[in-house]
């Protein structure tokens, strides 16, 4: 096996078999085959270890190599692979056409022919599929004889569109697999910067002290997206920006930002922090709706250098779905009681960022007046696209003239700090699954927690009938998300 040179040392995991169904699909070819490759190509992955892919699609195993790595070079575009080297990972890739919802047929019986032998590796399922087939599949994966002991499923995101759903799906996955084996992934959780909270907050005595609504004026969690719907605008449509990123994507970032100190790392202790957070949420109803919260939708603007289609144009029809939501929180316990947390998220933004802002309130007391009010000190977490914490000071500008103030970051660059590369989202928490760690994956009741907050103002929504507000592509969203916090005395933070 080839070593990568710029790797660091890297632990290898037991022998496995995974079975990814939808094999032949955007996330299976973008992201999971090029993780498991850069996993392989550290050293981690055995070579007795087999990845299955599964789909409706007719190929052979040579066809689905050959569709795996015409895709990597597509979406890995600077990425140079030796061809012995990608020879000797694909011999590791097989393939099964079934359709996955049906019981039975030659289908079943190839995939359980590929996996005959291998009862006693780790055996993984994982569903990159429509979270209403969950069910099916996973009856049907028992039905043909598949799940050997200790077998593990791997559910993606969302897990159903609202409360209802989703407990139908982990009711329905739970009859075959037990709730320890079961993995709903949530692939910020497996980001670099997003585990550093952890690190950075309860391992450094500097920050916990004042990680409360006494020192802390307000925080920010943005996950902004510069492209539109595109091709995704039929599916989006059924789902819009509350479902398909404030459900998962920054309540996770919120419980981990606001969570309590675990005794300890391991899953159930984290998770249970978690859930106390969410159940703490202060509900959003159709008496609040208008001022806690914003809904937006995309017209036609500038965006990606060009002029970009609205997202009414790209769907084809009218439509009232969200594709931006702006949203004040508030966590009633004693931590947090009368600080709030504003959320945010949009497609067609100015651009492509992911970052979590920590403002600390303005001193008792400025020493000097450089002409206007002090600006504040800030945390700025940036999961993506430059990883890194940066602590926004203010201090004195060098040289005389007196005592000029000048706003500055300490920066630490996870790019310019750390030269090797590190695993991404999907390489950690695919390594995670196989050693069992479920630490970084959701709970039943924590997916179940946060969807009976976000049905609150779905429901809020519709019987106040707020409205989605236009924005033009290329900006930060509608003007109202900014006057929200304007009533607060507040602004969004976009940067120095």
């Amino acid at each position: 096996m080839v070593k990568s040179p710029y790797s660091p040392h890297f632990i290898p995991v037991t022998a496995f078999d995974l079975v990814v169904f939808g094999a032949a699909g955007d996330l299976s070819l973008r992201k999971l085959i090029p993780a498991l490759f850069h996993r392989w190509r550290d050293n981690q992955i055995p070579a007795e270890s087999k990845i299955v892919g599964v789909s409706r699609t007719a190929m052979d195993d040579d066809a689905f190599r050959k569709l795996a790595i015409e895709s990597f070079r597509k979406f890995h575009p600077d990425e140079i692979i030796d061809d012995s080297e990608w020879a000797a990972f694909a011999s590791q890739l097989y393939y099964a056409e079934l359709d996955a919802v049906k019981e039975g047929g030659e289908g079943w019986a190839r995939l359980k022919d590929l996996l005959s032998g291998g009862e006693d590796k780790q055996r993984v399922f994982y569903l990159a599929l429509a979270p209403g087939l969950y069910g099916a599949v996973s009856a049907n994966i028992d039905a043909a004889g598949l799940k050997s002991p200790g077998a593990r499923i791997v559910l993606e995101k969302p897990i159903g569109t609202d409360l209802q759903s989703a407990h139908a799906i982990n009711e329905a996955v739970g009859a075959v697999f037990e709730e320890e084996s079961i993995f709903r992934i949530d692939h910020y959780l497996g980001k670099e910067t997003v585990q550093n909270l952890i690190v950075l907050r309860f391992m450094n005595s500097l920050f916990e002290p004042v990680w409360n609504a006494n020192a802390i004026d307000h925080i920010e969690i943005t996950v902004a997206e510069s492209i539109g719907a595109g091709g995704r605008a039929s599916y989006y449509d059924k789902a819009g920006a509350l479902r398909d990123m404030v459900q998962n994507h920054l309540l996770q970032l919120l419980c981990l930002v606001a969570m309590e100190p675990p005794l300890d790392l391991s899953p159930d202790t984290l998770r249970d922090e978690k859930i106390k957070v969410l159940r703490a949420l202060r509900p959003i109803t159709k008496d609040n709706a208008r001022q806690t919260t914003v809904r937006g939708q995309y017209g036609k603007g500038a965006a990606d250098s060009e002029v970009a289609p609205g997202y009414a144009e790209e769907l084809g029809a009218e439509s009232t779905t969200e594709t931006f939501v702006a949203i004040k929180a508030n966590i009633d316990n004693w931590r947090w009681k009368g600080m709030p947390i504003y959320l945010r998220t949009g497609k067609r933004m100015k651009d492509r960022r992911s970052e979590i802002i920590i403002q600390f309130k303005e001193v008792a007391h400025a020493l000097i007046n450089d002409g206007g009010p002090l600006p504040p000190t800030r945390m700025v977490i940036r999961l993506q696209p430059d990883e890194g914490v940066r602590l926004l000071l203010v201090t004195k500008d060098p040289g005389p003239g007196g005592m000029r103030l000048r706003y500055v970051p300490l920066n630490l660059s996870y790019a310019d700090a750390f030269k090797a590369r590190y695993p991404d989202a999907y390489e950690r928490l695919l390594m995670a699954v196989v050693r069992g760690d479920l630490a970084l994956f959701m709970r039943r009741d924590e997916v179940e927690a946060a969807w009976r907050w976000v049905d609150g103002i779905l429901e809020a929504w519709e019987a106040d009938g707020t409205p989605a507000y236009a924005y033009a592509a290329g900006t930060e969203g509608p003007a109202q998300a900014a006057m929200m916090l304007d009533r607060d005395g507040r602004e969004w933070f976009e940067g120095v």
